[in-house]
């Protein structure tokens, strides 16, 4: 019989949060596993020493489990896996390139994989690697994406129906009535980024968080697809920057140049409007408040047990 996310990871919630660059520090990811949630270290952002620097406050304040997402493509990446044997991360969750080439060796290290897939293909080959569980993510979702453009309510079913590990869902959550949805289909928990990222433990800027709780829908979109696809806010002076590249037929050699570097950075942690991009996913209309990581994993913990029961009772 298939273990649940929750006996697998030794977790009270089925409730994990994005590894989001520039947001998901110890702070939060604490605050999550504290809450019973799976909290992550977000090293996609970090140097190596940075990342040992919060592994560190964060075992400090938790004693549960926790995880760090860690990109494969990232340039000292060598460095980071030799942080995480320094302290026994028990739980990785790899993403951004195959999980072949890594996931036998965080095995060897005692820890626990879960890879980040955007379509079916990619979770057989997961599987097939050795992962524990897959992240099946939409094109819901804020940040870097898939170039197939698959909802979540497309992929999560298809990527259920191709694998005999557990699915946590992602793309397009924010609360209670969006995981019991995800139940619905298959999955065995839930991946929140936008949420978290919109709470006092994440470290985006509060500028983000401003902006994130005034968007409606249709306030974000897919763009740079001829790099790496990302979703950001729109009618930012960056984004119109990317539209007028657009329209001026800009090769990818020329939006390579104009994205540059830092720009996550300066958006997401700086809140510098001009010059900095702000990822956020398209959930972001649903959310009207900034809560603690606490409250955020309670409410939706209650909603989903409402709804489930509404549901056992027809």
């Amino acid at each position: 019989m298939l273990k649940s996310i929750s006996e697998i990871f030794n977790l009270q919630h089925p409730i994990i949060q994005g590894g989001m660059v520039w947001t998901s520090g110890w702070k939060l990811a604490s605050a999550v596993s504290n809450a019973g949630g799976l909290g992550v270290i977000g090293a996609g952002s970090m140097t190596p020493e940075l990342l040992d620097e919060h592994i560190a406050k964060l075992k400090k304040v938790c004693s549960k489990p926790y995880a760090v997402n860690l990109p494969l493509l990232y340039s000292k990446i060598e460095d980071q896996i030799a942080v995480l044997e320094k302290h026994q991360v028990p739980i990785v969750i790899s993403s951004a390139g195959s999980p072949s080439k890594y996931t036998a060796r965080f095995k060897d290290l005692g820890m626990k994989v879960i890879h980040v897939v955007s379509s079916s293909k990619f979770a057989q080959k997961a599987e097939a690697a050795g992962v524990d569980a897959v992240v099946a993510e939409g094109f819901e979702a804020g940040g870097h994406n898939g170039r197939e453009e698959t909802t979540t309510l497309v992929l999560v079913p298809k990527v259920v129906d191709a694998v005999d590990i557990p699915v946590i869902a992602a793309g397009g959550i924010s609360d209670g009535r969006g995981m019991a949805a995800m139940f619905a289909l298959g999955a065995q928990g839930v991946q929140l980024g936008t949420r978290f990222a919109l709470t006092h433990e994440a470290s985006s800027s509060a500028l983000y968080k401003q902006l994130g709780l005034e968007a409606e829908e249709g306030a974000t979109a897919l763009t740079l697809k001829e790099l790496a696809p990302v979703r950001l806010l729109k009618n930012t002076p960056f984004f119109e920057e990317i539209q007028q590249a657009y329209q001026n037929q800009a090769t990818p050699d020329q939006l390579r140049q104009l994205l540059g570097k830092g720009r996550s950075k300066k958006g997401i942690f700086e809140g510098n409007l001009q010059e900095g991009e702000l990822e956020i996913g398209q959930v972001c209309g649903n959310i009207d408040s900034v809560l603690s990581a606490k409250e955020v994993v309670e409410e939706m913990v209650l909603e989903f047990e409402a709804v489930m029961k509404y549901f056992k009772g027809i």
